[in-house]
């Protein structure tokens, strides 16, 4: 019986050397957003709410502002607008008017403690020059078990990480274009069970395991699933039109750039002004606002997370059922030598 012919370096060679190429270049892209991102965090325009009329807090805030771009005021009609833009997470602190001629600094730590902790240094700072008494008061505190805040940050990377790893290797074993739309759907189906079973893991780790957010677990587990799943939509569309080398692509957005810029390790007025707002369209950055809204703030400005998060879930479904339509059909027309019973054929990426 014949021997097959092994393929000489003329033919691995090139694509392995393109491989490597492309690891270099985004290893050297991870290296450069983590320590850009993260080395020097300075904080800028940290907004803290004020009450129009409360003169006091308003000039104390106006004398800061003349000499730091660290904290900007943003200004309500009365203390209750004021209040609800505290628990609703536009603003990191609201200064009024308190007892015994001075100054009251009401904080929500949950939202994130690097951003409160520079809100109180620098009031702190001022008033003690000026001699006025500062009382200060945490509404809406982290966790005992989380003093740093950094639970729901690590717990979405985790979760994300999750999700399009299993898309990817639902590509390297069964390809990664399915070649009909049944498939594709069947594929979908399957990262939406492996989504859930994460999304409960994730949140008994959380919980029972651990014992941060053991009153949370379905919770959790439910903001969890949801993560997972448009993670490993958002990759499976990728990886069904590029193929396996769209999973440097993947990686780029939801790991190189999605983490740093998620304002999960620090506020975002603590990144360099192309991540600040990435957090709010990005898959890493949407979770963690997410998980922060529905377990510190009962639920206030959960609306935007969960509804970007829905969609990027949808747009990846979508992704991934027009790739099968399109490129699937394509590769199954030009013949056997697949490389799972629903793949393109591995040249293309399976």
């Amino acid at each position: 019986m014949d021997k097959k012919p092994r393929g000489t370096a003329h033919d691995w060679a090139p694509r392995s050397i393109g491989l490597l190429v492309g690891t270099l270049v985004l290893a050297t892209a991870f290296i450069a957003a983590y320590v850009g991102a993260l080395h020097q965090p300075t904080p800028r325009d940290v907004p803290i709410g004020v009450v129009s009329s409360d003169e006091r807090a308003r000039a104390t805030l106006d004398a800061v502002r003349g000499q730091t771009t660290i904290l900007k005021p943003i200004e309500y009609d009365d203390p209750g607008a004021a209040e609800h833009g505290l628990l609703s997470r536009a603003v990191y602190a609201v200064l009024s008017t308190g007892p015994d001629n001075g100054l009251l600094l009401t904080v929500a730590s949950a939202s994130g403690p690097s951003a409160t902790s520079a809100i109180k240094e620098v009031l702190g700072t001022a008033t003690g020059r000026t001699g006025t008494p500062l009382q200060i008061v945490d509404e809406v505190p982290v966790t005992s078990a989380d003093p740093r805040g950094v639970v729901p940050f690590y717990l979405n990377v985790g979760y994300v990480l999750g999700g399009y790893l299993g898309s990817t290797v639902l590509g390297i074993s069964a390809g990664t274009t399915p070649r009909t739309a049944r498939r594709a759907g069947l594929r979908i189906a399957a990262l939406a069970v492996y989504s859930v079973l994460l999304g409960i893991a994730g949140a008994l780790v959380v919980g029972p395991v651990l014992d941060i957010w053991h009153h949370d677990v379905p919770t959790i587990a439910a903001i969890g699933a949801l993560a997972v799943f448009a993670a490993a939509m958002f990759a499976s569309a990728i990886q069904g039109w590029l193929g396996v080398a769209g999973t440097a692509l993947v990686i780029l957005l939801l790991v190189v750039l999605g983490n740093p810029g998620s304002g999960g390790i620090y506020a975002p007025e603590f990144l360099p002004g192309v991540l600040r707002g990435m957090h709010r369209w990005n898959i890493p950055g949407l979770a963690n606002d997410l998980t922060k809204a529905a377990v510190y703030f009962d639920w206030r400005s959960a609306g935007w997370p969960a509804a970007a998060l829905g969609i990027w879930t949808v747009l990846g479904g979508l992704g991934l059922v027009s790739a099968s339509l399109v490129r699937g059909r394509r590769t199954a027309a030009s013949g056997p030598g697949t490389t799972g019973p629903d793949s393109a054929p591995a040249r293309d990426g399976g």
